[in-house]
């Protein structure tokens, strides 16, 4: 078990808060559900065990199936249990969260842009961006998950 490296909150607290309200407003007109969904899922990705765990116990505590939160990790193959939409948004915050391996691609864009106006697009965007921000800050301090689930705001 790794220990935690230092406590950004406390040693850049404006810089968290920040990030904290930047977290807050992104995506503040799509659905909170939706929002919850690629947090989860590029914290999945990104490894960071402190971001899965509060973004599972939000979407479980905002009513979603566990099955469905469970198969968030593979939602290409259970296309039954997320919404033409929801897979839209995932897929181009999967391909956001990529760069710069990869960069989203114009089929990534059009896509998205089939469910999405170009506003709600920059905002996904920027709540992508953010939860890739405290995926890096928690993987990289090595923030220990709580014993129960933390709730942001």
């Amino acid at each position: 078990m790794s220990e935690p490296r230092l406590d950004y909150h406390a040693l850049a607290p404006k810089s968290a808060r920040a990030l904290a309200q930047l977290s807050f407003v992104a995506a503040g007109a799509l659905d909170k559900r939706l929002k919850e969904m690629v947090n989860l899922r590029i914290s999945q990705i990104n490894g960071c065990a402190f971001c899965i765990d509060m973004h599972w116990a939000d979407l479980v505590k905002r009513g979603m199936d566990p099955r469905h939160v469970n198969a968030l990790a593979g939602w290409r193959e259970a296309p039954r249990f997320f919404s033409e939409s929801e897979r839209a948004a995932l897929n181009w915050a999967e391909a956001v969260n990529a760069i710069p391996h990869r960069t989203p691609s114009d089929a990534d864009f059009e896509a998205v842009r089939r469910h999405f106006s170009d506003a709600d697009i920059a905002e996904l965007t920027f709540s992508a961006g953010a939860i890739r921000a405290w995926n890096i800050l928690n993987a990289s301090f090595h923030t220990p998950v709580p014993e129960t689930p933390y709730v942001a705001g």
